[in-house]
Protein backbone atom coordinates (compact mmCIF):
# COMPACT_ATOMS: atom_id res chain seq x y z
CA UNK A 1 0.00 0.00 0.00
CA UNK A 2 1.32 3.41 -1.32
CA UNK A 3 1.16 6.43 1.20
CA UNK A 4 1.64 9.23 -0.81
CA UNK A 5 -1.82 8.61 -3.07
CA UNK A 6 -3.50 9.04 0.75
CA UNK A 7 -2.14 11.30 1.84
CA UNK A 8 -3.11 13.13 -1.25
CA UNK A 9 -7.36 11.89 -0.60
CA UNK A 10 -6.41 13.41 2.94
CA UNK A 11 -5.59 16.88 1.85
CA UNK A 12 -8.97 16.89 -0.06
CA UNK A 13 -10.39 16.43 3.27
CA UNK A 14 -9.11 18.45 5.72
CA UNK A 15 -11.44 19.49 8.21
CA UNK A 16 -12.84 15.89 8.74
CA UNK A 17 -8.90 14.91 8.81
CA UNK A 18 -8.14 17.52 11.74
CA UNK A 19 -11.30 17.40 13.60
CA UNK A 20 -10.73 13.33 13.95
CA UNK A 21 -6.92 14.16 14.60
CA UNK A 22 -7.97 16.63 17.37
CA UNK A 23 -10.42 13.93 18.67
CA UNK A 24 -8.19 11.30 19.19
CA UNK A 25 -5.64 13.43 20.49
CA UNK A 26 -7.90 15.33 23.31
CA UNK A 27 -9.27 11.07 23.76
CA UNK A 28 -6.17 9.86 24.66
CA UNK A 29 -4.84 13.29 27.11
CA UNK A 30 -8.08 12.47 29.18
CA UNK A 31 -7.46 9.01 29.26
CA UNK A 32 -3.94 8.82 29.87
CA UNK A 33 -4.80 10.48 32.70
CA UNK A 34 -7.61 9.22 33.63
CA UNK A 35 -6.08 5.66 33.68
CA UNK A 36 -3.35 7.22 35.69
CA UNK A 37 -5.67 9.14 38.77
CA UNK A 38 -7.95 5.23 38.70
CA UNK A 39 -4.53 3.36 39.38
CA UNK A 40 -3.70 5.91 42.05
CA UNK A 41 -7.03 5.86 43.47
CA UNK A 42 -7.44 1.45 43.26
CA UNK A 43 -3.75 1.45 44.71
CA UNK A 44 -4.83 3.48 47.73
CA UNK A 45 -8.00 1.30 48.13
CA UNK A 46 -6.04 -1.37 48.54
CA UNK A 47 -3.25 -0.08 51.05
CA UNK A 48 -2.57 -2.29 54.13
CA UNK A 49 -3.62 -0.67 57.50
CA UNK A 50 -1.49 -3.23 59.59
CA UNK A 51 -4.38 -4.29 61.81
CA UNK A 52 -6.73 -7.06 61.83
CA UNK A 53 -9.71 -5.59 59.90
CA UNK A 54 -11.75 -9.15 60.32
CA UNK A 55 -12.69 -9.39 63.55
CA UNK A 56 -11.89 -5.35 64.82
CA UNK A 57 -14.66 -3.08 65.42
CA UNK A 58 -15.04 0.27 66.81
CA UNK A 59 -17.04 1.98 69.28
CA UNK A 60 -17.71 5.49 69.41
CA UNK A 61 -18.09 6.53 72.91
CA UNK A 62 -19.40 10.16 73.55
CA UNK A 63 -19.55 11.14 77.76
CA UNK A 64 -23.01 13.39 78.71
CA UNK A 65 -22.42 15.58 81.73
CA UNK A 66 -18.83 16.94 83.35
CA UNK A 67 -16.80 14.33 84.79
CA UNK A 68 -13.48 14.98 86.52
CA UNK A 69 -10.63 13.06 84.41
CA UNK A 70 -10.14 10.24 87.47
CA UNK A 71 -13.76 9.54 87.11
CA UNK A 72 -13.22 9.27 83.23
CA UNK A 73 -10.31 7.04 83.78
CA UNK A 74 -11.59 4.58 86.56
CA UNK A 75 -14.90 4.50 83.92
CA UNK A 76 -13.33 3.96 80.85
CA UNK A 77 -11.23 0.95 82.81
CA UNK A 78 -14.28 -0.14 83.59
CA UNK A 79 -15.99 -0.52 80.34
CA UNK A 80 -12.89 -2.01 79.21
CA UNK A 81 -13.09 -4.58 82.26
CA UNK A 82 -16.51 -5.44 81.36
CA UNK A 83 -15.97 -5.71 76.97
CA UNK A 84 -13.04 -8.20 77.85
CA UNK A 85 -14.95 -10.33 80.34
CA UNK A 86 -18.05 -11.13 76.95
CA UNK A 87 -17.08 -14.62 75.41
CA UNK A 88 -17.36 -13.18 71.93
CA UNK A 89 -14.72 -10.79 72.65
CA UNK A 90 -10.79 -11.46 72.71
CA UNK A 91 -9.86 -8.42 73.87
CA UNK A 92 -10.62 -4.20 74.03
CA UNK A 93 -8.18 -1.12 74.12
CA UNK A 94 -9.29 2.52 74.00
CA UNK A 95 -7.83 5.04 71.52
CA UNK A 96 -8.21 8.81 70.85
CA UNK A 97 -8.14 7.57 67.03
CA UNK A 98 -8.11 4.75 65.22
CA UNK A 99 -6.51 3.96 61.44
CA UNK A 100 -8.38 5.32 58.40
CA UNK A 101 -11.17 7.08 61.09
CA UNK A 102 -10.18 10.35 59.26
CA UNK A 103 -9.17 13.11 62.08
CA UNK A 104 -6.84 12.56 65.06
CA UNK A 105 -3.43 13.78 66.66
CA UNK A 106 -0.47 13.82 64.77
CA UNK A 107 2.75 15.88 65.78
CA UNK A 108 6.22 15.93 64.65
CA UNK A 109 9.29 14.22 66.21
CA UNK A 110 12.94 15.48 66.67
CA UNK A 111 16.47 13.85 67.15
CA UNK A 112 17.83 16.80 69.37
CA UNK A 113 15.89 19.03 71.63
CA UNK A 114 17.09 22.31 70.43
CA UNK A 115 16.35 21.42 66.23
CA UNK A 116 14.34 23.54 64.67
CA UNK A 117 12.12 21.49 62.41
CA UNK A 118 10.81 18.42 62.99
CA UNK A 119 12.48 15.29 61.59
CA UNK A 120 8.99 13.60 60.62
CA UNK A 121 5.47 13.72 61.15
CA UNK A 122 3.68 11.13 63.02
CA UNK A 123 -0.02 9.77 64.08
CA UNK A 124 0.01 9.86 67.55
CA UNK A 125 -2.47 6.98 69.44
CA UNK A 126 -3.01 6.74 72.94
CA UNK A 127 -2.47 3.15 73.74
CA UNK A 128 -2.53 0.79 76.66
CA UNK A 129 -1.19 -2.66 77.25
CA UNK A 130 -3.42 -4.29 75.47
CA UNK A 131 -3.88 -2.24 72.46
CA UNK A 132 -1.09 -4.43 70.40
CA UNK A 133 -3.03 -7.36 70.84
CA UNK A 134 -6.46 -5.93 69.98
CA UNK A 135 -5.40 -4.48 66.80
CA UNK A 136 -3.51 -7.18 65.91
CA UNK A 137 -0.32 -5.55 65.64
CA UNK A 138 2.90 -7.40 64.93
CA UNK A 139 5.95 -6.41 67.56
CA UNK A 140 9.30 -6.91 65.25
CA UNK A 141 11.61 -5.58 67.68
CA UNK A 142 11.77 -4.67 71.90
CA UNK A 143 8.16 -4.89 73.95
CA UNK A 144 5.16 -4.04 74.70
CA UNK A 145 3.97 -1.74 77.32
CA UNK A 146 3.74 -2.99 80.58
CA UNK A 147 0.14 -2.42 82.92
CA UNK A 148 2.32 0.12 85.28
CA UNK A 149 3.47 2.14 82.66
CA UNK A 150 0.05 3.35 81.41
CA UNK A 151 -1.07 6.58 82.65
CA UNK A 152 -4.05 9.01 81.62
CA UNK A 153 -4.22 12.63 80.53
CA UNK A 154 -6.83 15.41 80.11
CA UNK A 155 -6.90 17.04 76.74
CA UNK A 156 -5.51 20.20 77.66
CA UNK A 157 -2.09 18.37 79.30
CA UNK A 158 0.97 17.97 77.81
CA UNK A 159 1.98 14.83 75.78
CA UNK A 160 5.38 14.29 77.72
CA UNK A 161 5.34 9.38 77.35
CA UNK A 162 8.62 8.42 78.94
CA UNK A 163 8.15 5.25 76.51
CA UNK A 164 6.55 4.72 73.57
CA UNK A 165 6.34 2.31 70.71
CA UNK A 166 6.92 3.32 66.52
CA UNK A 167 6.19 1.82 63.53
CA UNK A 168 9.05 0.34 61.28
CA UNK A 169 8.36 3.13 58.80
CA UNK A 170 9.11 5.77 61.50
CA UNK A 171 11.96 3.83 62.98
CA UNK A 172 13.58 3.85 59.36
CA UNK A 173 12.91 7.26 58.46
CA UNK A 174 14.20 8.74 61.85
CA UNK A 175 17.31 5.98 62.11
CA UNK A 176 18.02 4.89 58.97
CA UNK A 177 20.56 1.71 59.12
CA UNK A 178 22.84 0.14 56.12
CA UNK A 179 21.26 -3.51 56.57
CA UNK A 180 17.86 -2.36 56.06
CA UNK A 181 16.86 -3.18 59.64
CA UNK A 182 14.55 -0.82 61.73
CA UNK A 183 16.09 -2.02 65.01
CA UNK A 184 18.82 0.72 65.06
CA UNK A 185 15.86 2.93 66.70
CA UNK A 186 15.17 0.60 69.22
CA UNK A 187 16.33 2.33 72.71
CA UNK A 188 17.22 5.32 70.96
CA UNK A 189 15.96 9.28 72.64
CA UNK A 190 13.85 11.16 70.92
CA UNK A 191 11.40 14.35 71.26
CA UNK A 192 8.14 14.19 71.06
CA UNK A 193 6.43 18.43 71.09
CA UNK A 194 9.94 18.72 72.14
CA UNK A 195 9.88 16.15 75.47
CA UNK A 196 12.27 13.47 75.63
CA UNK A 197 11.03 9.78 74.97
CA UNK A 198 12.31 6.82 74.89
CA UNK A 199 11.87 3.91 71.75
CA UNK A 200 11.17 0.35 73.57
CA UNK A 201 9.31 -1.39 70.68
CA UNK A 202 8.60 -1.31 67.05
CA UNK A 203 5.76 -2.57 65.20
CA UNK A 204 5.65 -3.94 61.71
CA UNK A 205 2.83 -1.27 60.09
CA UNK A 206 -0.14 0.59 61.68
CA UNK A 207 -1.57 3.52 59.29
CA UNK A 208 -2.25 6.79 60.15
CA UNK A 209 -5.89 8.32 60.74
CA UNK A 210 -6.27 9.95 57.80
CA UNK A 211 -5.77 8.57 54.03
CA UNK A 212 -6.08 12.27 52.97
CA UNK A 213 -3.01 13.82 50.47
CA UNK A 214 -1.67 15.83 53.01
CA UNK A 215 -1.02 13.03 55.14
CA UNK A 216 0.61 10.95 52.52
CA UNK A 217 3.80 11.64 53.71
CA UNK A 218 3.80 9.50 57.00
CA UNK A 219 0.71 7.33 56.30
CA UNK A 220 2.70 4.72 57.71
CA UNK A 221 4.91 6.50 60.81
CA UNK A 222 3.11 6.34 64.26
CA UNK A 223 3.21 6.30 67.58
CA UNK A 224 1.58 4.10 69.90
CA UNK A 225 1.91 6.51 73.55
CA UNK A 226 1.20 4.60 77.24
CA UNK A 227 -1.68 7.16 78.03
CA UNK A 228 -5.58 6.91 78.08
CA UNK A 229 -6.72 10.03 76.95
CA UNK A 230 -9.78 11.45 79.17
CA UNK A 231 -12.05 13.79 77.14
CA UNK A 232 -15.43 14.99 77.84
CA UNK A 233 -16.04 14.88 74.43
CA UNK A 234 -15.29 11.02 74.43
CA UNK A 235 -13.15 8.26 72.96
CA UNK A 236 -12.94 5.04 71.07
CA UNK A 237 -13.27 1.52 72.39
CA UNK A 238 -11.59 -0.55 69.82
CA UNK A 239 -12.31 -4.42 70.15
CA UNK A 240 -11.02 -8.04 68.54
CA UNK A 241 -14.24 -10.06 68.26
CA UNK A 242 -13.40 -13.70 68.26
CA UNK A 243 -13.21 -15.74 65.02
CA UNK A 244 -16.53 -16.35 63.51
CA UNK A 245 -17.92 -13.82 66.18
CA UNK A 246 -17.92 -10.71 65.00
CA UNK A 247 -21.48 -9.76 64.47
CA UNK A 248 -22.26 -11.25 68.52
CA UNK A 249 -19.64 -9.00 69.86
CA UNK A 250 -21.29 -6.06 67.63
CA UNK A 251 -24.25 -6.75 69.60
CA UNK A 252 -23.37 -7.73 73.00
CA UNK A 253 -20.90 -4.00 73.08
CA UNK A 254 -23.53 -1.29 73.69
CA UNK A 255 -25.62 -3.04 76.22
CA UNK A 256 -22.89 -3.79 78.06
CA UNK A 257 -21.55 -0.19 77.92
CA UNK A 258 -25.17 0.70 78.99
CA UNK A 259 -25.00 -1.24 81.94
CA UNK A 260 -21.64 0.38 83.11
CA UNK A 261 -23.31 3.76 83.01
CA UNK A 262 -26.09 5.38 81.33
CA UNK A 263 -23.91 8.74 81.14
CA UNK A 264 -22.87 7.99 77.10
CA UNK A 265 -24.35 8.45 74.36
CA UNK A 266 -23.50 6.03 71.50
CA UNK A 267 -24.63 7.17 67.99
CA UNK A 268 -27.09 4.71 65.88
CA UNK A 269 -25.89 6.16 62.27
CA UNK A 270 -21.98 5.62 63.44
CA UNK A 271 -21.53 5.33 66.95
CA UNK A 272 -20.72 0.92 66.27
CA UNK A 273 -18.82 0.27 63.03
CA UNK A 274 -17.42 -2.71 61.82
CA UNK A 275 -13.76 -2.26 59.86
CA UNK A 276 -15.38 -3.04 57.14
CA UNK A 277 -17.49 -0.22 57.34
CA UNK A 278 -14.64 1.81 58.15
CA UNK A 279 -12.65 1.23 54.95
CA UNK A 280 -15.79 1.67 53.29
CA UNK A 281 -16.58 5.08 54.63
CA UNK A 282 -12.56 6.64 54.73
CA UNK A 283 -12.27 5.15 50.56
CA UNK A 284 -15.37 6.33 49.78
CA UNK A 285 -14.24 9.20 47.62
CA UNK A 286 -11.56 7.16 45.86
CA UNK A 287 -13.75 4.97 44.76
CA UNK A 288 -16.22 7.09 43.54
CA UNK A 289 -13.51 9.51 41.79
CA UNK A 290 -12.37 5.73 39.98
CA UNK A 291 -15.56 5.01 39.00
CA UNK A 292 -16.08 8.97 37.56
CA UNK A 293 -13.14 8.17 35.76
CA UNK A 294 -13.81 4.82 34.28
CA UNK A 295 -16.73 6.16 33.16
CA UNK A 296 -15.40 9.16 31.56
CA UNK A 297 -12.73 7.00 29.44
CA UNK A 298 -15.59 4.43 28.46
CA UNK A 299 -17.90 7.38 27.13
CA UNK A 300 -14.83 9.34 25.81
CA UNK A 301 -13.82 6.63 24.09
CA UNK A 302 -17.16 5.26 22.25
CA UNK A 303 -17.70 9.39 20.81
CA UNK A 304 -14.34 8.86 19.45
CA UNK A 305 -15.08 5.39 18.20
CA UNK A 306 -18.22 6.76 16.43
CA UNK A 307 -17.04 9.65 15.49
CA UNK A 308 -14.28 7.26 13.47
CA UNK A 309 -17.39 5.31 12.20
CA UNK A 310 -18.86 8.12 10.95
CA UNK A 311 -16.56 10.09 9.25
CA UNK A 312 -15.06 7.00 7.17
CA UNK A 313 -18.97 6.26 6.68
CA UNK A 314 -18.95 9.52 4.96
CA UNK A 315 -15.86 9.48 3.17
CA UNK A 316 -16.92 5.87 1.86
CA UNK A 317 -20.49 7.32 0.59
CA UNK A 318 -18.58 10.05 -1.02
CA UNK A 319 -16.25 7.72 -2.73
CA UNK A 320 -18.17 4.86 -3.92
CA UNK A 321 -17.25 5.96 -7.47
CA UNK A 322 -13.74 6.29 -7.05
CA UNK A 323 -13.76 2.44 -5.39
CA UNK A 324 -15.75 1.39 -8.58
CA UNK A 325 -12.89 2.52 -11.15
CA UNK A 326 -10.30 0.65 -8.47
CA UNK A 327 -12.25 -2.11 -8.63
CA UNK A 328 -12.68 -2.22 -12.19
CA UNK A 329 -9.46 -1.74 -12.56
CA UNK A 330 -8.00 -4.56 -10.93
CA UNK A 331 -8.27 -2.98 -7.30
CA UNK A 332 -8.72 -5.99 -5.16
CA UNK A 333 -11.44 -5.99 -2.12
CA UNK A 334 -8.44 -6.43 0.42
CA UNK A 335 -6.91 -3.40 -1.20
CA UNK A 336 -9.65 -1.35 -0.84
CA UNK A 337 -10.20 -2.16 3.10
CA UNK A 338 -6.27 -2.12 3.44
CA UNK A 339 -6.83 1.51 2.07
CA UNK A 340 -9.26 3.31 4.69
CA UNK A 341 -7.79 1.11 7.28
CA UNK A 342 -4.05 2.45 6.57
CA UNK A 343 -5.59 5.77 5.87
CA UNK A 344 -7.71 5.82 9.37
CA UNK A 345 -3.96 4.97 11.14
CA UNK A 346 -2.40 7.59 9.71
CA UNK A 347 -5.12 9.81 11.17
CA UNK A 348 -5.13 8.13 14.44
CA UNK A 349 -1.01 8.25 14.52
CA UNK A 350 -1.03 12.20 14.27
CA UNK A 351 -3.90 12.49 16.92
CA UNK A 352 -1.96 10.40 18.94
CA UNK A 353 1.15 11.99 18.73
CA UNK A 354 -0.67 15.63 19.12
CA UNK A 355 -2.10 13.73 22.44
CA UNK A 356 0.79 12.53 24.07
CA UNK A 357 1.80 16.09 23.99
CA UNK A 358 -1.76 16.91 25.46
CA UNK A 359 -1.54 14.29 28.23
CA UNK A 360 1.86 15.65 29.16
CA UNK A 361 0.57 19.15 29.03
CA UNK A 362 -2.82 18.21 31.16
CA UNK A 363 -0.74 16.32 33.83
CA UNK A 364 1.86 18.94 34.48
CA UNK A 365 -1.08 21.07 35.50
CA UNK A 366 -2.84 18.37 37.46
CA UNK A 367 0.99 18.71 39.15
CA UNK A 368 0.99 22.34 39.79
CA UNK A 369 -2.55 22.63 40.58
CA UNK A 370 -3.55 19.66 42.71
CA UNK A 371 -0.42 17.97 43.66
CA UNK A 372 -1.01 14.96 41.69
CA UNK A 373 2.09 12.39 40.82
CA UNK A 374 3.90 13.04 37.25
CA UNK A 375 2.54 10.75 34.86
CA UNK A 376 3.82 7.31 33.75
CA UNK A 377 5.28 7.01 30.09
CA UNK A 378 3.49 3.59 30.66
CA UNK A 379 0.28 5.01 30.70
CA UNK A 380 0.93 7.06 27.93
CA UNK A 381 1.89 4.03 25.91
CA UNK A 382 -0.83 2.43 27.13
CA UNK A 383 -3.05 5.06 26.47
CA UNK A 384 -1.86 4.87 22.41
CA UNK A 385 -1.94 1.15 22.04
CA UNK A 386 -6.17 1.54 23.33
CA UNK A 387 -6.23 4.78 20.78
CA UNK A 388 -4.70 2.87 18.05
CA UNK A 389 -6.49 -0.53 18.38
CA UNK A 390 -10.27 1.45 18.83
CA UNK A 391 -9.66 3.51 15.52
CA UNK A 392 -8.31 0.12 13.40
CA UNK A 393 -11.59 -1.73 14.82
CA UNK A 394 -14.12 1.24 14.47
CA UNK A 395 -12.96 1.77 11.16
CA UNK A 396 -13.44 -1.98 9.96
CA UNK A 397 -17.06 -1.96 9.49
CA UNK A 398 -17.29 0.71 7.12
CA UNK A 399 -14.06 -0.33 5.41
CA UNK A 400 -15.63 -3.87 4.57
CA UNK A 401 -18.21 -1.83 3.25
CA UNK A 402 -16.33 -0.02 1.02
CA UNK A 403 -14.49 -3.15 0.29
CA UNK A 404 -18.21 -4.63 -1.09
CA UNK A 405 -18.03 -2.01 -4.03
CA UNK A 406 -18.84 -3.55 -7.47
CA UNK A 407 -16.80 -2.36 -10.09
CA UNK A 408 -20.60 -1.49 -12.01
CA UNK A 409 -20.20 1.50 -9.61
CA UNK A 410 -17.71 3.25 -11.98
CA UNK A 411 -19.95 3.13 -14.74
CA UNK A 412 -22.96 5.03 -12.28
CA UNK A 413 -23.42 8.85 -12.93
CA UNK A 414 -25.34 9.03 -10.03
Amino acid sequence: MQIKPILSALRQHKAGTVLIAMQIALTLAIVCNALFIIQQRLAHLSEPSGIDETHLFVVENQWVGKPSPDQLDAQIRADLSALRQLSSVQDASVSNSYPLHGGGWDDGLKLKPDQANATTEAAIYFADEHMLATLGLKLIAGRNFRADEIGHMGIRDALAPPVIVITKALAEKLFPSVDGHANAALGKTVYLMSNRTTIIGIVDQLQSQSVARWAADFAHRSVLVPLRLVSPQGTYYLIQAKPGQLDAAMHAAEPTLLAQSRKRVISDKDGLLSFAEVRAHAYDSDYGMAVLMGIVCVVLLAITAAGIVGLTSFWVGQRRRQIGVRRALGATRRDILSYFMTENLLISSGGALLGVLLAVTMNLWLVIRFEMQHLSLLYVFIGVAILLLLGQCAVLAPAMRAAQVSPVEATRTV
